[in-house]
């Protein structure tokens, strides 16, 4: 079927989004549903039987719209599968489910050190391997021969092709189990015998095959259409933002925001990524990339951030319609000096210590909506700094039509250049370059342009009160 569409799977954390697209690059159709957390007894589950479900509505309309000829999934990170027997021997933990100390205890002990496997020590499941060894206490004998796990990506790879594979973006995404500059499993997951349960490793790009005949017979799609491997998320995103000229193969580093902001730097020599000279206890860490090279990254939860600040029932700070006057609202702050401090997601992020909290909060709502978007270009920064971002910024995903944020972004740091990209397909068109990597853009990025106003006074301050947190918590041993 040369010639013919790609449909995007991108099960993230908080949605899952499918889309369709032409040979070029267009967008065709794009559909998306929130993601439920069913209860697994021992913990809240990560939701395939409603995201499989879904998706075969979606690709049956999509396989009236024209012929389908290839399906890519992408997955959010520190997600697993577990598959015995053709099925999944047990529900898939969701990440944000704390694991029992007991577990964590034992675990951090045998876990490889930060400087061969650029993964930090990450509360509740963020490190994959503890959520294994959680699953083994729940489940004796889950990992005895004839098990395979798979990655979240993988895992709808799987489905659709029947091949179990996993991936290095997967796997070398904070999990304690994969070495990024060595390229092998970590010592940890040799002793475990965990490297041993992996299902085999497979390049992002590679086709599996064709679609499953029971997925034939669901979705109407073509026995034809090929199943990709996939890839994480983040490293999706970053994949679409080299194919923009002014990125390419340059210094550069591309911000992916949606429930987490993940800055991810792609150096100009990979010879220059240092894993030890990162800041481990400030949510700095290596993600690898499509192509298995390591990648320098700080993050932190940034969307759920803004949902905390906001309300549930509030409307958010990227909402487009309400962007002049969130502009306007820019001096009210400034001038009562309102600002937000660090964190309130503990445990991630450049200040995982903080106890996050208002200084001054202003009572107008454009005002208090205007002061997190300040507060999440002021963290944003420091997760850059921290990975030493320079030259060239990308922000890409929901948070990119924040014009507040992306312009205080521009404000602080005057002397990189900061872009927006289509804040809606980036990381499904990662996906798609996976299968092209000649596919140029459509669209161009757009330079942002610095706030009217001086920021220098205002962030000094906040960066003041954001040192304080950060030399107490250090004093407590955090």
């Amino acid at each position: 079927m040369e010639g013919g569409l790609t449909a995007v799977l991108d099960v993230g954390k908080t949605l899952t989004k499918l889309s369709l697209w032409d040979s070029s690059g267009t967008v065709i159709a794009r559909e998306s549903r929130p993601n439920t957390r069913p209860d697994a007894g021992a913990f809240a589950a990560l939701d395939a039987a409603g995201v499989e479900a879904w998706a075969a509505e979606v690709l049956r309309d999509f396989a009236s719209r024209g012929p389908v000829a290839a399906l890519v999934p992408v997955g959010h990170g520190a997600a697993l599968a577990v598959l015995r027997d053709g099925r999944l021997a047990c529900p898939s933990p969701d990440y944000e489910e704390p694991v029992p100390e007991p577990v964590r205890a034992r675990y951090d002990l045998d876990r490889d050190a930060f400087e061969l496997t650029g993964s930090p020590r990450l509360p509740l499941g963020l490190n994959l391997g503890v959520q294994l060894a959680w699953l083994e206490v729940l489940y004796p004998g889950l990992l005895s021969p004839g098990a395979s796990v798979v990655t979240w990506a993988q895992y709808w790879a799987w489905l659709f092709s029947g091949v179990a594979a996993t991936e290095v973006t997967s796997l070398g995404c904070h999990t304690d189990l994969w070495r990024p500059r060595a390229g092998v499993f970590s010592a940890l997951a040799a002793r475990r015998g965990w490297a041993e349960r992996m299902a085999p490793l497979r390049r992002a790009g590679e086709a599996f095959g064709p679609l499953r005949p029971d997925w034939v017979a669901r979705t109407g799609l073509s026995p034809q259409t090929q199943v990709y491997c996939g890839l994480h998320d983040s490293n999706a995103a970053l994949l679409a933002a080299r194919g923009f000229p002014e990125i390419a193969d340059r210094e550069s580093t591309v911000l992916s925001t949606g429930t987490w902001f993940v800055a991810m730097r792609s150096p100009a020599r990979a010879s220059e990524v240092d894993i030890a000279a990162l800041a481990e206890a400030r949510d700095c860490l290596v993600n690898v990339d499509a192509y298995g090279t390591p990648i320098p990254s700080g993050r932190f939860m940034g969307g759920r951030e803004v949902e905390i600040l906001s309300g549930i029932d509030t409307r958010r700070i990227d909402v487009k319609p309400d962007q002049p006057q969130l502009l306007a609202a820019v001096p009210t702050v400034l001038a009562v000096g309102a600002r937000v401090l660090p964190t309130f997601t503990p445990g991630v992020g450049p200040f995982p210590q903080g106890a996050g909290r208002w200084i001054d909060m202003p009572t107008d709502p454009m005002a208090r909506r205007a002061g997190v978007a300040l507060y999440a270009a002021l963290v944003a920064d420091a997760s850059l700094g921290l990975i030493g971002a320079r030259e060239r910024i990308v922000v890409e995903g929901r948070f990119a039509e924040a014009e507040v944020f992306v312009r205080a972004l521009a404000s602080l740091r005057p002397q990189d250049r900061i872009y927006v990209s289509n804040a809606q397909h980036d990381v499904s068109y990662g996906a798609l370059r996976l299968l092209n990597p000649g596919l140029t853009p459509l669209s161009s990025l757009e330079p942002v342009e610095p706030l009217a106003q001086d920021l220098r006074a205002y962030a000094d301050l906040w960066r003041r009160d954001a040192a304080r947190i950060g030399a107490a918590g250090a004093a407590a041993g955090m």
